[in-house]
């Protein structure tokens, strides 16, 4: 199927009903409006010159643009790619370069930076403006729209032809594309439906811009709130939560940093989100404070939901919060791990004795016993099969199966419990190979993560590999941070006596402070451990 056929089904059935909301100026697009203004977006990109099969780089803010314009591209089967300005300029620009797109649509200053940078653009031969064109050649978004076509008929596609081109946060290693396809996306919206029960009719606050994409296939409301996606630890909780009030917002899905200044704020001020049945919370563990947070300041029906995924594979695994807190809360700040409950629909997950370098079949890998730790690996119809233009990424992270299925190596290391429940015990890349065998983060941090003035901690691994001396580095709390040696070893003495209460941490003896965590720009919330352990060592010296 071509998933674009979604858009114009709703629209028959929506009508006037809002798809597009955006809370800046309060503008909002029904649903015929929003098939309108694709089909003519589509009509008029053709008119241009793209083509099925061509990749077009999509530069526009979260909005009723970005909706519009991927479904028309979605219709004429070409391939959207979908770049994060946050990963940084250096790593954009190659991404982009290594993606050779034939086409460029893009506001003014994505079109600036094309004529400051034309070496990673010199693929580009369609370039389009979304607003005022300057200096640079091309169509404009209201020259394309002008010429009309209401009910363009999106092409007919197969299931395994390329959809889109989504990156990686890149939180660690180079950002690398992940190539959709039309069937993959669809087998996504079946399988979220199933976890999530979604409605027709719902409003969903697109914390993260790209999941609103999924609400035309929902017939949901997107509302995109005022927040600066490339810094949601940034966001302003007054204008969250005035926006799930203002228009009902029943669900949301977006990063941990989001949601530790909103629950909070909402707490200090007496405040609730009512109405919000469901919260989506995903890019990185989530502590079962934020978890108890929020089910303070939520309706009694509505709940916290930890989605387990990534780019090349979403969703995996689901754990509702109330499923967590309390009755998971202890074995978490023991040194369990962090739950992220059973399988998603569709999905199936093993684990292998860790492997760093490539395996050609799925029988080279030899299977953890039940509760032990192991690398994760999936499969199911919501799995990509390959990075874009980056056969090595994709013969490292691919593993191929006898009857001709395809694994994807999540890069996580995990267990299951006795009840089917996959726990995470960090990155495998951030696992520390010790004196006494290997040594992962999440247990370790989130027993240390229990003392009162920490904000979050990272365990590192100093010296040679094999022989790693594991440091726990603190960020505490604003306004926490020791500043004497006095303070200083007054913290270590608290955290060590935590330490030795639970058989993850009763060994670790060196603690290291840190006044901000380096962080991904997509979540604000993954840990950039390679530069702390960096860091570390330096100051240890």
């Amino acid at each position: 199927m071509n998933i674009a056929a979604y858009l114009p089904l709703r629209a028959a059935e929506q009508g006037d009903r809002p798809a597009v909301i955006t809370a800046a100026d309060g503008h909002t697009t029904s649903y015929a409006e929003l098939e309108r203004r694709s089909s003519a977006q589509a009509a008029g990109l053709r008119r241009i010159g793209i083509e099925r099969g061509d990749r077009v780089c999509l530069f526009v803010p979260p909005g009723v643009e970005l909706v519009s314009l991927t479904y028309a591209l979605f219709k004429l089967g070409a391939v959207p790619v979908l770049a994060d300005p946050g990963m940084g300029r250096a790593r954009l620009l190659a991404c982009l370069e290594s993606m050779a797109p034939r086409g460029f649509i893009g506001v003014p200053r994505a079109h600036l930076a094309r004529k400051l940078f034309p070496a990673s653009f010199k693929s580009v031969e369609i370039p389009v403006t979304v607003g005022r064109r300057f200096l640079w050649g091309g169509a404009t978004l209201r020259s394309l729209e002008a010429g009309g076509n209401a009910g363009f008929e999106p092409v007919q596609l197969e299931d395994e032809d390329p959809a889109a081109i989504l990156f990686t946060s890149g939180s660690t290693g180079p950002p690398k594309g992940v190539l959709y396809t039309h069937g993959m996306f669809a087998a996504q919206v079946e399988a979220l439906g199933r976890l999530y029960a979604f409605e027709p009719g719902e409003v969903d606050l697109a914390c993260f811009p790209l999941f609103a994409l999924f609400d035309v296939a929902f017939a949901m409301t997107s509302v995109f709130p005022v927040l600066d996606v490339s810094r949601p630890a940034q966001c302003d909780p007054t204008k969250i939560h005035a926006a799930v009030v203002e228009y009902g917002a029943t669900t949301t899905f977006g990063s941990p940093a989001i949601w530790r200044r909103v629950a909070p704020w909402c707490i200090d001020q007496g405040y609730k989100l009512e109405g919000l049945r469901r919260v989506l919370i995903a890019g990185a563990p989530v502590p079962t404070d934020l978890l108890n947070d929020l089910h303070r300041v939520l309706p009694i029906e509505g709940d916290v939901f930890t989605p387990y995924g990534a780019t090349e594979a979403l969703p995996v695994t689901s754990i509702a919060g109330r499923d967590v807190v309390p009755s998971l809360a202890d074995a978490i700040h023991s040194g369990a791990g962090t739950c992220v409950g059973t399988p998603a629909p569709g999905i199936e997950v093993r684990l292998i004795e860790v492997e760093d370098g490539p395996l050609a079949s799925f029988e080279e890998a030899r299977e953890v016993p039940a509760g032990e730790y192991g690398e994760v690996c999936v499969r199911g119809a919501v799995v990509t099969h390959l990075y874009a233009e980056a056969p090595d990424e994709t013969r490292l992270a691919k593993i191929q199966d006898a009857d001709g299925g395809l694994w994807h190596r999540m890069g996580d290391v995990g267990r299951f419990d006795e009840e089917g429940r996959l726990w995470l015990g960090g990155r495998k890349s951030h696992r520390l190979e010790t004196l006494l065998g290997m040594r992962l983060p999440v247990p370790v941090e989130n027993v240390f993560n229990t003392h009162p003035r920490v904000h979050r901690s990272a365990l590192v691994g100093i010296g040679p590999r094999g022989r790693e001396l594991p440091v726990v580095v603190i960020e505490p709390l604003p306004g926490e941070y020791p500043r004497s040696e006095v303070m200083t070893e007054g913290f270590c003495m608290q955290l060590r006596t935590i330490g030795q209460k639970h058989a993850a941490t009763r060994d670790i003896e060196t603690f290291l402070f840190h006044e901000a965590f380096p962080v991904d720009v997509r979540h604000n919330a993954k840990i950039h451990r390679e530069e702390l352990k960096a860091w570390a060592e330096a100051k240890l010296q």
